[in-house]
C-alpha cells in the first residue's frame, strides 16, 4: 500500500504531467476498489453520491469525512475529496475540515463559496475569498503536499454570469488554490474561456457538462481534470430502479442477464484487500 506522501506526490504529478486525466468518483469502499480495478489513476468522493447511499438530502461533515477514510483506505489510489462548504460559514472553522480531511487519508479537497442555504446559496465575494484563503493556509501547513480545489458555484444556482464566475476562480488563485473548478460549466467554447483565464489547473465535472465531449476536445482545450460527480451514482440508481419497476409492473426479473459477473466483483474486491 502506497502511504500517504507517496499517493500525494502522486496525485500533483498527474496535474502537471500533460493532458488532462479522468478521476471518477466512487461513493463507497466497493465502488472504489471497482474503479482502482479498471486501471483509473486517481479517485474522488461525491458528497451526492453519498447522499444517495444513506437515503438522504444532505449529509454531515462527519458522515462525509467518514466516507473520505473509507474510500481512501479501499485502495492505494489517491484521492481528492469532495467537502462541499467544509460544513462552517466561518473561514478558519471551514478550513479545519481541511486537516481533518487529510487526516482521514484524502490528498485533496475542495472548498466551495456555496452556503448550503437556499435562501442565500452563494458566499458574497470578500467571504468566499477569505475562506479560501484559511484554508491555503491549513492545506501548507499539513506534513504532505495536499491539492486544494477552490469551487465557485454560481451556475449551480442559476447566476450565469459568466464574467462573475471567472473573477471569483481568479480570486480563488491568488489566494492559493491548486486547482480550480466551476461546475454547471456547459460546452466547448465557454469552457474554453473559462481555461484560458486562470494559470493553475481546471477541473470539469460531466455531470453538468455537454455528455458528447471527449477527453482529447477537454484537454485540447486546457483542461487538466475531469470528474463526474454523482453521474454513476446516479445511473447506477437508474438502473435499480428499472429492475424494481420490471418486478413490480411486469412481474419480471429479465434484468439479471445484465448482472456483473460474480467472478470480475470477487477479483476486483480482492485486489483491493491484496492492495491493503
Amino acid at each position: 500500500m502506497r502511504t500517504q506522501m507517496e499517493k500525494a506526490e502522486l496525485f500533483r504529478a498527474l496535474h502537471e504531467r500533460p493532458g488532462a486525466f479522468i478521476i471518477p468518483n466512487p461513493w463507497d469502499a466497493g465502488t472504489a476498489k471497482l474503479l482502482a480495478a479498471v486501471g483509473f489513476e486517481a479517485l474522488a468522493t461525491t458528497s451526492l453520491g453519498l447522499a444517495n447511499t444513506l437515503g438522504s438530502a444532505t449529509v454531515s461533515r462527519n458522515a462525509i469525512l467518514a466516507n473520505c477514510r473509507a474510500i481512501a483506505e479501499a485502495t492505494d489510489l489517491p484521492v481528492n475529496a469532495d467537502l462541499e462548504n467544509c460544513g462552517a460559514d466561518e473561514p478558519k472553522s471551514a478550513a479545519e475540515t481541511i486537516r481533518l480531511a487529510a487526516e482521514a487519508g484524502v490528498v485533496g479537497g475542495s472548498i466551495e463559496d456555496s452556503t448550503g442555504d437556499l435562501r442565500r446559496p452563494i458566499y458574497d465575494f470578500a467571504l468566499a475569498v477569505e475562506r479560501v484563503h484559511a484554508a491555503v493556509e491549513v492545506a501548507r501547513s499539513l506534513p504532505i503536499p495536499f491539492m486544494l480545489t477552490a469551487r465557485a458555484e454560481n451556475f449551480l444556482y442559476g447566476r450565469t454570469d459568466l464574467d462573475e464566475t471567472i473573477r471569483r476562480l481568479q480570486a480563488f488563485e491568488a489566494a492559493g488554490a491548486d486547482v480550480l473548478y466551476a461546475p454547471g460549466i456547459h460546452d466547448l467554447v465557454t469552457i474554453k474561456t473559462v481555461v484560458s483565464a486562470l494559470r493553475k489547473p481546471f477541473n470539469l465535472v460531466m455531470g453538468f457538462a455537454d455528455p458528447t465531449l471527449t477527453v482529447d476536445q477537454l484537454s485540447a482545450a486546457g483542461v487538466k481534470r475531469i470528474s463526474v460527480g454523482a453521474a454513476m451514482s446516479r445511473v447506477a440508481l437508474a438502473a435499480f430502479l428499472r429492475c424494481a419497476h420490471e418486478m413490480k409492473n411486469k412481474g419480471s426479473f429479465t434484468y439479471v442477464r445484465e448482472m456483473a459477473p460474480i467472478k470480475d466483483l470477487r477479483d476486483a474486491f480482492a485486489t483491493g484487500a491484496a492492495r491493503g
